[in-house]
């Protein structure tokens, strides 16, 4: 992400503006070294739940395995019940189990594969997985490949950033937020996290 044009984009919106001064560059950066099937079977485990609650069962869920990250063939292979012990939900366990065996058909390829497509291409592969929807594959798309232009439109942290940040009356719906979000073209997925930490602030 070139981040130093994204900041000068969007500070000719005010709200923007107020808000980058106050928390500072945005983090969200490309990373290579992050293997995709790594990254979603992470983003499920911490799906919904607090972060200490979901950090307690990835510990308990790696210790289920000799190495520091189970192997693709090893989880692909194990019953969802023992998964189930170590605290997933069975709708976890099964998402992680099938991330590991599309991982392994190719269904989900190594991420220099997943970054030369498109991001409709990269969520339209994702969203065959079990337990992944768009928004997943949305968070997935801004934190892993770094892509500038994601709004993800169901993501109730960013309405209500957007609501508190443009002092709105109401939470937008997504076709309000996806309006607003225009004049952040295109770099949509930087104004996003600036909205999480208004949510997050409870600042304007």
């Amino acid at each position: 992400m070139h981040h130093k044009e994204a900041h000068a984009h969007l500070s000719a919106d005010p709200v923007m503006d107020t808000l980058i001064a106050r928390h500072g560059p945005c983090p969200l950066r490309h990373n290579p070294e992050v293997s995709p099937y790594h990254a979603l079977v992470r983003t499920i485990i911490f799906q919904q739940i607090s972060g200490a609650a979901a950090s307690a069962i990835m510990k308990r869920f790696l210790a289920l395995f000799d190495e520091d990250f189970p192997p693709k063939e090893a989880l692909a292979a194990m019953e969802w019940e023992v998964l189930r012990a170590a605290g997933l939900s069975r709708n976890k366990a099964l998402a992680v189990i099938d991330v590991a065996a599309k991982s392994l058909d190719g269904t989900i390829p190594a991420q220099g594969t997943l970054a030369a497509l498109s991001d409709e291409e990269v969520i339209s592969r994702l969203i065959t997985v079990r337990g992944i929807g768009k928004w997943t594959a949305e968070m997935f798309l801004m934190s892993t490949l770094g892509r500038p232009d994601v709004l993800p439109l169901n993501d109730v942290g960013l309405l209500n950033g957007a609501k508190i940040a443009y002092g709105l009356e109401t939470r937008p719906d997504g076709a309000a937020f996806a309006k607003l979000g225009e004049n952040w073209r295109p770099f949509r997925s930087i104004a996003c996290w600036y909205l999480w930490q208004a949510a997050d602030t409870k600042l304007a």
